[in-house]
């Protein structure tokens, strides 16, 4: 029976074996669930057990007390800068400057590696255990970090294995991965919150919290790149295996570290890792070379504050400063209005930059970007350049707030932005130019008017064409004209306009699904057809009367009240109907005629020949309720395919079980008739 003791030191360094695999070998041998449980049990015993915490413990990686201010800490080695190539020239001149300083015609052996858009620290281990942190700084002086560099779970407070001096320093570069600081922004954004600029500064705030507790929050992590000052022991005779060295006692190093040898494989390298850059997880601005042998580094030395053995090649800069010089706004294919800045032109990622988005108002109104700013303008490989920050300090006099236009800037129509939401849209989806394409292709969808034989790629054929421009013109098109077409031959022609003809026949909740009204589903459009029975009563419907319809609330009332007003989409809907495009009204029932007012049903499993949606629809306009859940008082479940838990209960309580077709031969005995 192992003591209290010998059970904490187990669960600690069990733990501390799952943090290596996790964060350095990237291979976890245990699911999350299970090392949570592992922690708990130590954090119960340590609890239990005051006596027995130590600093190095996994559970100690918070602090309880926020400092006042950070210490300073003087650096044993200075943590030197380094000199920058910016082009493939002078890559060969770094490469000859060495071997002729070395004496050598010899290609030199070269450690590579990203060069991470972080925050340079500095780790100190004692016997193993990490006893300090801190930043850079100057180079000479940096802060004392020791606190939030432990609430990083990829930094070790205890190495693992042996052989490591007595004394170790390791030097590394903290970042925040981009999948981690998009959805810090994204819910500090939705708090209303400060959002950061870009990852470095996200890492750089995070480290200088004087509550650890915050930084702990942070998504943090590090690559260690170097060994500092060593005391009480001796490493390898070279770059590369000091990092396998390290990789060995628990720390994490970056998995793109290579060695090469010649200007020629750096350059390789450089054009690799530009390649994939986008596809990292992190933000990096460059490669680091660095010469392998470490004699060879002491015989190279140091000009000025940066070794001569070792250089940054610089990628073209993702960020630059630029001014605003207006604001326009599109449209997208849904509708979707987006304000896009007009930019003095600037050389950034690579490309020059004059357009870049602001996404939508919401952000506009975030950074209250105004026209006259000068601005932060990023840009990622192919990624769409984006303003990210207004330089207050440089504003103009006499700027004003951007406003959101009434108007849609292609067709007209009313723009309308809904509470809660961030994008505002073109109402005139029926009509506008920007949205053409694909109210086509959802009005001929198979749930919608169903033509047959009328895909998406045909219809951005006939738009490019010019053949049609809103979905009326399809009723316009000739045999001739599609025979005309890039694979079409006149069979494929003449079968599309029988398909088009065909689709005149069709039903108002299709109709109106076919509209392509914004959060008007199936089932939607059917609770609006069964409640007003026909169109005209739906166009004049005001908001109050709107929301009388079952499953329409404020929102949806506002779109379906917006679209009719708009007079570009009742001209539409009149041109359809001048083309033959026509359906029964429905009959509406009076309240106390519904046969099924009272009942309850419930749903379940896969119906073949209708949506649950449709069936739920269907019920309600006979005047049922539709439960989530089986009970006594239950009228009947339908049961469609691959019926679960809901039919067993059914059947244990004695509630009469519908198969489809018993379904649908109540639906019809009722009057619906399906679409």
């Amino acid at each position: 029976m192992l003591s209290i003791s010998q059970q904490i030191d187990a669960l600690r360094e069990q733990l501390r074996e799952h943090n290596y695999r996790y964060y350095v070998l990237d291979d976890p041998s245990v699911p999350d669930v299970e090392y949570d449980r592992l922690f708990q049990q130590l954090k119960a015993l340590e609890q239990e057990n005051p006596d027995l915490i130590t600093p190095d413990s996994p559970t100690q990686r918070v602090g309880d007390t926020p400092l006042t201010a950070f210490n300073q800490i003087r650096h044993r080695l200075p943590m030197l800068s380094l000199d920058n190539v910016f082009n493939a020239d002078e890559l060969v001149a770094f490469d000859r400057r060495i071997r002729e300083r070395l004496g050598t015609e010899d290609e030199i052996e070269f450690v590579c590696e990203p060069k991470l858009d972080g925050l340079a620290v500095s780790l100190l281990y004692e016997q193993g255990v990490l006893v300090q942190a801190a930043t850079r700084g100057d180079g000479q002086t940096g802060e004392d970090i020791t606190q939030n560099i432990r609430t990083i779970d990829s930094v070790p407070l205890r190495l693992r294995g042996q052989g490591y001096p007595d004394l170790l320093e390791v030097r590394g570069e903290v970042f925040m991965p981009l999948d981690g600081f998009n959805e810090f922004n994204r819910q500090a954004a939705a708090r209303g919150e400060k959002t950061f600029a870009n990852p470095r500064n996200a890492a750089a705030g995070s480290l200088r919290q004087l509550d650890s507790r915050i930084t702990a929050l942070r998504p943090l992590d590090i690559y260690c790149y170097s060994v500092g000052f060593v005391e009480g022991g001796a490493l390898t005779k070279t770059h590369y295996d000091n990092l396998i060295q390290l990789k060995q006692w628990g720390f994490r190093i970056n998995s793109e570290v290579e060695r090469v040898t010649g200007a020629a494989a750096l350059q390789s390298y450089h054009d690799r890792i530009l390649h994939k850059r986008d596809a990292l997880g992190y933000e990096i601005d460059g490669i680091v070379y660095k010469v392998n042998s470490l004699k060879l580094q002491a015989e190279l030395g140091f000009v000025s504050r940066a070794p001569r053995w070792a250089t940054a090649h610089k990628f073209p800069a993702q960020e630059e400063l630029t001014q605003l010089l207006g604001i326009e706004f599109q449209v997208g294919r849904t509708g979707a209005i987006t304000p896009v800045a007009r930019l003095e032109p600037v050389f950034v990622g690579g490309v020059t930059v004059s357009n870049a988005t602001l996404h939508n108002m919401d952000e506009v109104a975030r950074m209250d970007v105004r026209v006259g700013d000068t601005v932060i303008v990023h840009r990622a490989g192919d990624v769409i350049p984006k303003v990210v920050k207004v330089v207050l300090e440089r504003r103009p006099e006499k700027t004003e707030p951007v406003q959101l236009p009434q108007q849609c800037p292609v067709c007209q129509s009313d723009i309308v932005k809904a509470d809660g939401e961030a994008v505002a849209r073109c109402s005139g989806g029926l009509f506008c130019r920007a949205q053409v394409k694909e109210a086509i292709k959802h009005f001929a969808s198979r749930k919608a008017l169903d033509v047959d034989g009328l895909g998406d790629k045909l219809v951005e054929q006939m738009v490019d064409l010019e053949l049609i421009s809103q979905v009326s013109d399809l009723y316009l098109l000739t045999a001739e004209q599609v025979a005309a077409m890039e694979r079409m031959g006149e069979k494929s022609a003449q079968n599309l306009i029988n398909a088009l003809e065909a689709s005149k026949h069709t039903t108002l909740p299709r109709f109106l699904f076919a509209l392509g009204i914004r959060e008007v589903g199936e089932a939607t459009a059917l609770n609006l057809a069964t409640h007003f029975g026909c169109l005209q009563k739906l166009q004049s419907a005001d908001h109050e009367t709107l929301l009388q319809v079952q499953d329409v609330g404020p929102v949806v009332a506002d779109y379906i009240e917006t679209f009719f007003q708009q007079a570009h989409n009742l001209d539409v809907i009149e041109k359809l109907q001048q083309a033959g495009v026509q359906w029964e009204d429905i009959e509406v029932a009076e309240q106390g005629e519904q046969p099924l007012a009272g009942q309850t049903f419930v749903l379940t499993g896969t119906l073949a020949e209708m949506t649950r949606d449709e069936a739920k629809a269907y019920l309600q306009k006979l005047g049922a309720k539709v439960s989530g859940s089986v009970s006594k008082k239950s009228s009947a479940v339908v049961a469609g395919e691959k019926a679960g838990s809901k039919l067993t209960k059914a059947e244990s309580l004695d509630v009469p079980v519908l198969t489809e077709s018993d379904f649908i031969n109540l639906l019809k005995h009722h009057g619906i008739v399906q679409t």
